[in-house]
């Protein structure tokens, strides 16, 4: 299996209600992400998937969140826009574009702060 994986970053808004603590306050964090998409096979230019694709339609996406409030946005109306919710938004969305290309959406990592992620790899 091969893999592709790129990194961005954006910065943006939440708090995080019922769970305790300071994370109930309004925060901000200047999140990094990383996208992975794989499959067994490469293209007949020898690559899995071009760079600058994964990487405009993860602009796309990202820009939907960058310097927002994310418990304004749609997504986050019912759930609280922790780091796990927001890699599976940045999932789904994913899912939807790379489906077109013939590989597979393997994780999204989101990174809060340099020493805490988590990984969303789908259902």
């Amino acid at each position: 299996m091969y893999e592709v994986t790129i990194i961005k970053s954006f910065s943006a808004a939440h708090l995080l209600s019922e769970i305790g603590g300071k994370c109930e306050e309004l925060h901000g964090h200047n999140f990094k992400v990383e996208v992975t998409v794989g499959a067994t096979e490469l293209n007949s230019e020898g690559i899995l998937i071009d760079f600058r694709l994964l990487k405009i339609w993860l602009k796309e996406i990202l820009d939907q969140m960058d310097h927002q409030h994310l418990n304004d946005l749609p997504f986050f109306k019912e759930k609280n826009p922790s780091s796990e919710n927001v890699a599976c938004f940045i999932y789904k969305k994913m899912q939807d574009k790379v489906a077109v290309s013939g590989v597979k959406m393997l994780r999204v990592k989101v990174w809060e702060s340099e020493s805490a992620a988590v990984t969303y790899r789908g259902d």
